[in-house]
């Protein structure tokens, strides 16, 4: 099976599920109204703790890049004090 098929099929798939899944929310929306909003709400709480530890990891490479790049001048200060 080639790739082509491959992908025809998958959107194919994807269809037939979103199809489904509008079909069981059309019918049971009631039901499925405050699962979804908990389903929505549990996802963001995942959004807001992953940026928050992606902004410490954020902080955290900022402030090893500014050593480095102190180190690096130091390096170059002593290296061009010694050959004067």
């Amino acid at each position: 099976m080639n790739e082509t098929w491959k992908a025809v099929l998958l959107f194919l798939g994807g269809v037939a599920v979103g199809a489904v899944g509008a079909a069981a929310i059309s019918k049971n929306k009631e039901q499925l109204k405050p699962l979804a909003a908990d389903l929505l709400s549990r996802g963001i709480d995942v959004k807001d703790a992953v940026m928050s530890k992606v902004e410490t990891v954020k902080e955290n490479m900022e402030d090893l890049l500014a050593e480095a790049h102190q180190a690096s001048e130091q390096r170059k200060e002593a290296k061009g004090a010694s050959d004067a």
